[in-house]
């Protein structure tokens, strides 16, 4: 199997989260810093440090994870920015082994139609499909925002948005990426959507891909979290957040003043080990869990406000 390293350098004080954020891909990360080597070590043990460590730019480091050649790397490279972006990390992420015109076509290859739940089905905008009676198509062009369908972590959210949404009711999607939660949404009956994103290219994209599929009730907009959310129509009846889960642990006990008795919030990307630290913010955060759903190692929430 062919592998390609996706390196993200960074100041040496954002080394740890970077590798926590990155963990949540890959646990099998590999950190570069260079910080605690100094220049004076080279006259004692100069045989055994190699130049160009020494020479290292000491305020800077870089983690990194391998991917195998059956993965779609925009996927990764898309939910790292979504993620980077919301923790203020300047980062600069590098696919090694794959030159810059591959990277902004080759993905794809990857990246076909697929259905999640009982009738949505994500199709590609380039990609031809005739869909069978019942099926609800949303058509996507994720770009440079993460929510292809193709993650775990959306197809889990997906789901659970056909199974809990009803017809007529105002969701709100944080960290919305593609757009394609609010999307489908809008198409399983929603009244009104609203998409934040603390990112202003994956808002550009998720207005593109609304606008792609012939919607006028999703307003999207950028947020850092819940900060700029439009409260003005009053507090919302559903609510989605793919994002990652210390992030969810944190938004957890002010989600609740945006959402209405009774509403639920689905939340998602969260990392299995981390499934319980969830559970218990948001039941402090005055919700109840009501359902689990799960993917190889990745866990979608459903909690209800009381």
């Amino acid at each position: 199997m062919d592998w390609t390293q996706l390196r993200v350098t960074v100041k040496t004080e954002d080394i740890d989260r970077t590798a926590a954020i990155m963990s949540m891909l890959d646990n099998g990360i590999m950190i570069e810093d260079y910080s605690d080597i100094e220049t004076g070590l080279k006259t004692c043990y100069g045989d055994l440090i190699d130049e160009n460590i020494l020479n290292a730019d000491k305020t800077k480091g870089a983690v990194s994870i391998y991917i195998p050649d059956d993965k779609n790397y925009n996927d990764y490279t898309a939910f790292l920015r979504d993620r980077f972006a919301a923790e203020k990390i300047d980062a600069k992420i590098e696919l090694i082994g794959v030159d810059e015109e591959e990277w902004s076509t080759a993905w794809k290859k990857y990246y076909h139609p697929i259905k999640v739940g009982e009738r949505l089905v994500i199709v590609p905008m380039w990609e031809k499909y005739d869909p069978a009676p019942g099926e609800i198509i949303v058509r996507m062009d994720p770009g440079m925002a993460f929510g292809t369908g193709t993650h775990e972590t959306t197809r889990l959210v997906c789901g659970l948005i056909e199974k809990y949404l009803v017809p007529g009711q105002r969701m709100l999607d944080v960290g919305t990426g593609s757009g394609i939660l609010a999307i489908c949404a809008s198409k399983l009956g929603a009244k009104e959507c609203f998409a934040y994103d603390i990112d202003p290219v994956a808002v550009r994209v998720a207005r593109e891909n609304v606008r792609d599929n012939g919607l006028d009730n999703i307003t999207c907009g950028v947020s850092d979290l819940l900060r700029d959310v439009d409260l003005s129509g009053g507090q919302f009846d559903f609510a989605t957040a793919n994002i990652v889960a210390d992030i969810i642990i944190r938004m957890s006990g002010d989600v609740g003043n945006y959402l209405k008795q009774g509403s639920y919030l689905i939340c998602s990307g969260i990392i299995e080990q981390y499934e319980n630290d969830v559970r218990e913010a948001m039941q402090r955060g005055g919700f109840e869990i009501v359902e689990c759903a799960k993917e190889s190692d990745w866990v979608a929430m459903v909690c209800r406000k009381l």
